[in-house]
């Protein structure tokens, strides 16, 4: 075996993929996750580890698989992260702890991320519950939103023995990670229901369809319900538009409601009655993860699909594993371009966009080369239909109704960045509510730090 080369991950073909929305990764096999395990040289000091939002004992985890010990592995993984399963297959660790580990100073880094997936699996395919504590504190706190920052946060305070009780707008928990990540990458029966399960057993209870802001407030929570802290991770659901001419046209989606509409409620499955509109000629504007699942979903909807993005590759934001997956699948990109209208028929559906090619300058404010017009060079590509993949924003709805909460100029909730305490005593928040959308992990991360936060302020509380 080559030590400096990680274990290939088996994968479905390409030809075969493209005609289903079963997962992509099948994962390693035991033989194959021991051998990539021992390509870790345990390092005393382990940049991994730092490099992680949830700060996993990595080296400590790998160690077991190297012994064939997986549920030792899984426990040493559990006792950092609240969905081992779920960042193993999004987490963009190339970005993160594989990014500094030693081993890819000369050849490939570990494949962290693969082999937490491979533990996680294992321990639920064996059965492995968490175990409530031993001993409840008889305090209630709250959870607004079951996205990865709530279910962390939630995960966190139970096991500190805090009555929690997460309340989820939609009539299914997980948040993005089930309307927003599509099944090839991410199955929901198999992978993320048995990690929530895992908050259930626990002692976490789930109530589905409150819609915190309009069903009751969170100063009700409070003041009525008896909740003593609440923690808000919403997420970021409203979608961003261009505003260019046509947007409101038949045919022109955001890449939330596409993606909601397949994954959480079924589209792609002619058993359920959720129509969605995909045409024959599919342009997906945006470049980050949530473009590529938007196109590679649309693909599998059996449409011919185009990614439209205004800088080149090397500033593409999405994982270079899901690039690398939409081309192999015959998305098409349409690098250093940009929209600058939708055209639309004499009904109102989209027949096509006008688009304009771009060059890039010097970095502006998010480091990334600026984009600029080419005069001229103007072209039109026929089209029926569009997905905007923007980026998205906080809906407004609980600062709008929680009274001293402050927000900023994006309307995302001001919170302190380690500690997640907001303006309102008793209320923190994490996650894309308070930076905008970002990763599951980063998301993860924020909820584990609120919950310390919210722990050592109901600790002070009790003791004035």
């Amino acid at each position: 075996m080559d030590v400096l080369k990680k274990v290939p991950v088996n994968e479905q073909d390409p030809t075969v993929r493209i005609n289903n929305f079963e997962e992509v990764c099948l994962g390693y096999t035991i033989d194959e996750a021991v051998a990539e395990a021992a390509r870790c040289i345990q390092c005393k000091n382990p940049k991994c580890v730092k490099g992680c939002p949830v700060s996993i004992d990595i080296p400590g985890f790998i160690k077991e698989i190297v012994n064939r010990d997986i549920v030792g592995a899984y426990k040493v993984i559990n006792k950092y992260s609240a969905l081992p399963a779920i960042c193993g297959r999004v987490c963009p660790q190339e970005t993160q702890c594989e990014q500094v580990c030693i081993r890819g100073i000369k050849g490939d880094p570990v494949s962290i991320g693969k082999l937490e997936r491979f533990a996680a699996d294992w321990a639920r395919e064996s059965n492995i519950k968490p175990k409530p504590p031993e001993k409840k504190n008889g305090r209630k706190v709250a959870v607004i939103g079951s996205g990865p920052a709530g279910l962390t946060c939630a995960k966190e305070m139970a096991e500190l023995g805090y009555d929690v009780t997460i309340f989820e707008a939609l009539h299914e928990p997980g948040g993005v990670l089930v309307y927003g990540i599509p099944e090839f990458r991410l199955p929901k029966e198999s992978v993320v229901r048995p990690e929530i399960d895992n908050l259930r057993a626990l002692g976490v209870r789930i109530e589905t369809n409150v819609i915190v802001g309009k069903s009751v407030t969170i100063d009700e929570l409070m003041d009525v319900e008896g909740f003593e802290a609440v923690f808000i991770g919403t997420g970021a659901g409203l979608p961003k538009f261009m505003g260019i001419p046509g947007e409101n046209a038949n045919g022109v989606f955001s890449a939330n409601e596409y993606l909601t509409r397949s994954n959480l409620m079924k589209a792609f499955d002619e058993s359920y009655d959720t129509p969605i509109i995909t045409g024959k000629k599919v342009a997906v504007v945006g470049g980050g993860n949530v473009a590529m699942d938007a196109a590679r979903t649309a693909l599998r909807l059996g449409a011919d699909v185009t990614i439209v993005y205004r800088r080149s590759e090397a500033e593409l934001p999405a994982r270079i594993e899901e690039v690398h997956h939409a081309k192999e699948e015959g998305i098409h990109f349409r690098l250093l371009t940009n929209p600058k209208e939708i055209l639309v028929d004499d009904k109102g559906w989209v027949k096509g966009m006008r688009c304009i090619k771009m060059k890039l300058q010097d970095p502006d404010e998010s480091g990334r080369r600026r984009p600029v017009e080419i005069e001229g060079s103007e072209f039109v590509l026929e089209l029926d239909t569009v997905i905007m993949a923007l980026g998205t924003s906080p809906n407004p709805l609980i600062s709008s109704t929680t009274k001293g909460l402050k927000t900023d100029k994006y309307g995302c909730i001001v919170a302190d960045e380690v500690t997640g305490v907001t303006s309102r005593e008793g209320i923190f928040a994490g996650g894309d509510a308070v930076t905008g959308s970002a990763t599951v992990i980063l998301a993860m991360g924020a909820g584990k730090a609120a919950a310390k936060a919210m722990n050592q302020y109901l600790l002070s509380k009790a003791s004035r």
